[in-house]
C-alpha cells in the first residue's frame, strides 16, 4: 500500500522538497492562468474547520476546483460537526475519510493534524493547528519570498508581533531553517517572545538569530518585514493582551526606513498593525503572498495525487 503523503508541520520538509513544491507551483500558476484543467475529476475535498478562516479555507477550496475536483466540508465544524455531540476526533476524522480523497483541517489544538493522520485513510492538510504550526502558510510564505527576491539564503528577515502564539512565525522559522546564512529578527512585547522550542530548533541547524524589541533598529538593514497580528483571541487575559496589543505598526513613516528593495509579508487578516497607506507601495507584498496561497496549494494537492503534473 502506497505512503500517504501527509502535511503537519514544516519541520517535515528538505530544502529539495520545498524547490520541487516552489517549482510546482510556479507550474499552477500558468495553469490558472490556462483556465485551470480537469486532471483531479472525480476526486474529492473535505475541508474541516474547527476555527475560522477566510483566505486558507478558500484557497484551499479554489485549488481544488480548478484542478477539476469537488469539495465538501463546513467552515464551522465545532457547531457543525458531531464534534457537538460529543464525537471524538478520530471518529470524525474516521467517517469522513471515507467520503473524500483528501483531508483540510485546521483545529484550536496543537497536534490535531497529527492525531488525524493517525486514523485517516486519506491524506490529512495541516491548515493550522492552535497556536502550534500552520506549515501550508509557511510554504506560501517562502514562496513568496523566493518568487519577490529569486532566492532564500543571505536573506534577512524580521518577524514582528505575536511570537508567541503565532504559528505561523514557529512554522516559517523551522521552514528558514532549510536556508544558508538566513539572519531572523525576532520582534515583539516581551510577554509575547518566540518560544524557547522555536530557538532550539534553530540553534541545532545553526540559524543565526537575534531577539530585540526594537523594531526601528533593524528597520534599515532588513529584505522582509514579515508582520503579524496580536492574536486577541489566544490570550489567556485582556491584560496580558493589552500588554501586546499596539506596540508596532508598519506605516507611512516605517517604510521610509526600509530599504528600496525589502518587502511586507503579513499572513493576514491584519488588525491595523498596518495601515491602508501601505497598500500602495510596490513594497507591500502581502496581496501578492495571499495569492500565491492557491498556487501552493494545488501543488500540494497534486503532490497528495501522485504528482500528475509531473
Amino acid at each position: 500500500m502506497k505512503e500517504l503523503y501527509h502535511v503537519l508541520g514544516a519541520k517535515q520538509f528538505t530544502r529539495d522538497e520545498l524547490e520541487e513544491l516552489f517549482d510546482s507551483a510556479q507550474e499552477m500558476e500558468k495553469v490558472v492562468a490556462r483556465g485551470g484543467d480537469r486532471r483531479y475529476e472525480g476526486k474529492i475535498m473535505t475541508t474541516l474547520f474547527f476555527e475560522a478562516s477566510t483566505r486558507t479555507r478558500l484557497s484551499f477550496e479554489s485549488a481544488m476546483h480548478r484542478l477539476g475536483g469537488g469539495v465538501i466540508g463546513t467552515e464551522n465544524a465545532a457547531q457543525f460537526s458531531s464534534a457537538i455531540k460529543g464525537e471524538t476526533l478520530e471518529d470524525t476524522i474516521r467517517i469522513v475519510s471515507g467520503y473524500s480523497d483528501v483531508i483540510v483541517m485546521r483545529h484550536t489544538d496543537i497536534g490535531a493534524a497529527k492525531r488525524a493522520a493517525k486514523v485517516s485513510a486519506v491524506p490529512v492538510l495541516n491548515a493550522g493547528d492552535g497556536a502550534g504550526e500552520h506549515p501550508t502558510q509557511a510554504l506560501l510564505d517562502a514562496y513568496t519570498i523566493r518568487k519577490e527576491f529569486g532566492k532564500i539564503d543571505g536573506l534577512k528577515i524580521a518577524m514582528v508581533g505575536d511570537l508567541a502564539y503565532g504559528r505561523t512565525v514557529h512554522s516559517l522559522s523551522y521552514m528558514l531553517a532549510n536556508y544558508q546564512d538566513v539572519m531572523i529578527y525576532y520582534i515583539s512585547p516581551d510577554n509575547v517572545r518566540i518560544p524557547e522550542n522555536v530557538k532550539k530548533y534553530l540553534d541545532e541547524k545553526g540559524i543565526r538569530y537575534v531577539e530585540t524589541t526594537d523594531l526601528n533598529s533593524v528597520a534599515g538593514s532588513i529584505d522582509v518585514l514579515y508582520q503579524t497580528r496580536i492574536q486577541k483571541e489566544r490570550f489567556p487575559s485582556l491584560e496580558e493582551f493589552e500588554k501586546a496589543s499596539g506596540k508596532y505598526i508598519v506605516d507611512g513613516e516605517l517604510m521610509s526606513r526600509l530599504k528600496q528593495d525589502a518587502i511586507v509579508l503579513h499572513p493576514l487578516p491584519r488588525a491595523g498593525e498596518i495601515t491602508e497607506e501601505v497598500d500602495g507601495d510596490p513594497r507591500a507584498a502581502y496581496f501578492r503572498q495571499a495569492v500565491n496561497g492557491l498556487y501552493i496549494r494545488m501543488a500540494l494537492i497534486d503532490k497528495c495525487f501522485g504528482g500528475a503534473s509531473k
